[in-house]
């Protein structure tokens, strides 16, 4: 019998690649965290598919354009696929606050579209990131939320308020050891 493949949602900037406040706009900007390739990489190989889900409001304040954002997106999948690991899908909202969507985390729109894209139950589906907005999407619609204290992480902890059931850890590759853990120990019994 044949399981279906267990699925991961993961926020790009600040628990992938370096954050900044100045937006991340060009592929030279795109920085990963110490580790991060390395932890996607390793997802793949215990059976998780990766999405990221990406609020990129850059876009809708006209700091970089499409094209741009795609050349972003290429540069983070090709260092994941030359670790040996890949990137299903990117999801992203090009929004700013002000348009109201409903792709915009903490909207749950983009999470949706990945439930309908991949035929998934996003019940129990880890999703991970550094505010706020990402656990408050993923806990919307049944995700497991966890919380990186890198990127706004830390600052996010301290203002309190998280979903219930939030784990926290400190960064991308800790998260995925114990979940990675988690699972193969799961899987053995």
């Amino acid at each position: 019998m044949t399981h279906p493949p267990k699925l991961i949602i993961l926020d790009r900037d600040g628990v992938i690649n370096k954050d900044s406040d100045q937006f991340i706009k060009s592929p030279d900007e795109f920085v990963p965290l110490p580790g991060a390739i390395d932890a996607i990489a390793r997802l793949n190989q215990v059976g998780y598919r990766v999405v990221v889900a990406t609020n990129q409001s850059g876009i809708g304040r006209g700091l970089f354009d499409m094209a741009t954002l795609a050349a972003i997106n290429d540069k983070m999948v090709e260092m994941v696929f030359r670790q040996g690991g890949r990137i299903d899908a990117v999801f992203f909202c090009p929004h700013t606050a002000d348009d109201k969507c409903r792709c915009r985390k903490p909207a749950t729109g983009m999470f949706e579209d990945i439930a309908a894209r991949f035929r998934v139950d996003l019940k129990g589906v880890p999703t991970i990131g550094d505010a706020l907005r990402d656990l408050q999407a993923g806990a919307a619609v049944g995700c497991e939320p966890v919380l990186v204290l890198t990127g706004k992480g830390r600052k996010t902890e301290k203002a309190g308020g998280l979903p219930a059931g939030t784990r926290v850890f400190a960064d991308l590759p800790d998260a995925v050891h114990a979940l990675t853990t988690e699972s193969a120990g799961r899987t053995s019994t």
